[in-house]
């Protein structure tokens, strides 16, 4: 995994409310049971030596993508756009387009999964079920082929809900297991330790000053298999 460090050039989008950052394959969005320093603390850091800020510097996390991953992640600046943010989140008012390379199989160029989910406290591992099943939630996506690799196919991705390590799961269960996710069925791991899912897009209105704002993360500069879909 990535070193945990934060750089000024993985800023994306910032204004006095929020800040939207790129972030890379390792980094924790969020501190957690590792005890590794996360984005929040880094760029809590960095917001307070570059404006020369007193005192402590308020950062709030929107949402969060999951630590192999890479892509945009949302933080608030403001406790009102903390609030405001979190509510988007929750009422499906923040559209997130992932991209992911998965196993080459020949599957529909275009497709609406939906399945059934379990947390397995456990292992940290979503379980899928085809069927209502009790203790499982909904979890919906529909995907669309962007590119056919040597290899790998390139998906597009919309949430229609936001379950627990959804689209690793539901792709799986697709017999299209993300590039170097081991947990979910790809049979190798990436040099990196991640796994080929990056947040690419973010759509929604701005919480205060109610412009449209659309947001794309670059692609890793690091991976070559990623930077052979750059062109599109």
């Amino acid at each position: 995994m990535s070193e945990q460090v934060f750089s000024a050039s993985q800023i994306v989008y910032e204004d006095n409310h929020m800040m939207v950052i790129n972030k890379k394959v390792g980094q924790l969005v969020q501190g957690d049971k590792t005890g590794d320093s996360s984005l929040l603390e880094l760029i809590k850091d960095f917001i307070k030596k570059r404006d020369d800020k007193p005192g402590n510097v308020f950062l709030g996390l929107v949402h969060r993508i999951d630590r192999p991953t890479s892509g945009l992640v949302i933080y608030a600046k403001t406790s009102k756009a903390l609030s405001r943010l979190t509510q988007m989140v929750a009422n499906r008012e923040i559209k997130k387009t992932y991209w992911a390379l998965v196993a080459k199989e020949m599957i529909p160029t275009s497709q609406r999964l939906v399945n059934y989910l379990k947390k397995n406290e456990k292992n940290n591992k979503a379980i899928v079920f085809s069927k209502p099943t009790d203790g499982a939630k909904e979890a919906i996506l529909t995907y669309h082929l962007l590119q056919t690799l040597d290899n790998y196919l390139l998906l597009e991705i919309d949430l229609e809900t936001g379950r627990h390590h959804q689209i690793r799961a539901q792709l799986s269960k697709n017999g299209t297991p993300i590039k170097g996710d081991l947990k979910y069925g790809s049979p190798r791991s990436n040099p990196d330790g991640g796994i080929n899912l990056h947040a690419r897009q973010l759509n929604f209105v701005h919480p205060v000053t109610k412009e449209d704002i659309e947001i794309i993360a670059p692609l890793p500069k690091n991976d070559k298999v990623w930077q052979a879909c750059a062109n599109l």
